[in-house]
């Protein structure tokens, strides 16, 4: 009979510490700055070309459809940057999770919305060939018909005008042309009456916008930062999504627009023509 401390008592204490606790998970992290920035996915998906499925997947913290480490963490620090995040600690903690040092090659897919897609070889076009030969030989032959003519023309043009040289003998002086002045931002005040003008600045920070036309063709979609100004026109009316509408002054068709937008605020916004009244 041994006298001392059981097999339980020799047992380690847990750590219960703040250290050992998880942090926030990569996913939570990116979602909760989205949020704190007035952001949808929607609207992240737009700024930063990554689909939506992969935007909620990310944000879940299932990172299967990025198709590997490699784009797992450029959608990680593509999406930060969009919602002024640093990327560097969620790499690191991504890493850390998934087992870090330098992944194995993964063979490309079409997982990124800019990337091309490679044309397939494709045999040499005879038609086109023996098309476009037959385009030169007639161009060559009308080039030839023409400059004959003008040589022709020419040749009695100077002749009719050879008695005449001895009466202009004083050569006319040009007028200096004036430079023309670049265009300035007051430009906004004389907007034409038959177009929308928007100017959008960036006055109190920086803010993610997109503009569209009355057709819906994107004139714009990007971070506007401070200091910076944008002007877009249309012929009948111009679509805005400010991210941040407290950060932006905004002029329509040469009016300042008087609105109490507050930090962070989402505006979705639409003016036409005349005296700008927001749609």
């Amino acid at each position: 009979m041994s006298i001392g401390n059981s097999p339980e008592d020799e047992r380690p204490f847990e750590d219960v510490s703040e250290e050992a606790r998880p942090s926030v998970s990569v996913g939570r992290a990116l979602q909760q700055a989205r949020i704190a920035a007035g952001l949808t996915v929607d609207d992240v998906s737009t700024a930063t070309r990554v689909r939506i499925a992969i935007v909620h997947a990310i944000e879940a913290d299932d990172f299967t459809p990025c198709g590997g480490d490699v784009y797992a963490r450029g959608h990680i620090r593509t999406l930060a940057k969009a919602v002024d995040l640093d990327a560097a600690p969620l790499i690191a903690q991504y890493e850390a999770e998934h087992g870090g040092g330098r992944p194995a090659p993964t063979p490309a897919a079409p997982l990124f919305e800019a990337e091309r897609i490679r044309p397939e070889r494709r045999g040499p076009n005879w038609t086109a060939a023996m098309v476009a030969a037959i385009v030169v030989v007639i161009g060559f032959v009308g080039f030839t018909m023409v400059k004959g003519d003008d040589d022709g023309g020419k040749a009695n043009v100077a002749e009719d005008t050879e008695p005449t040289k001895s009466s202009s003998s004083t050569p006319k002086t040009e007028k200096p042309v004036k430079p023309e002045p670049e265009p300035s931002d007051s430009a906004i005040a004389a907007a034409p009456q038959d177009k929308v003008t928007v100017q959008v600045s960036a006055a109190d920070g920086r803010s993610w916008i997109s503009a569209k036309d009355h057709n819906g063709r994107l004139l714009f979609d990007g971070l506007l930062k401070q200091g910076e100004t944008k002007t877009f026109q249309d012929g009948t009316e111009v679509n805005l999504v400010l991210g941040d509408a407290g950060a932006i002054d905004l002029f329509v068709n040469g009016k300042k627009i008087e609105d109490d937008w507050q930090p962070g605020a989402v505006e979705r916004l639409t003016y036409t023509k005349g005296d700008p009244q927001a749609g």
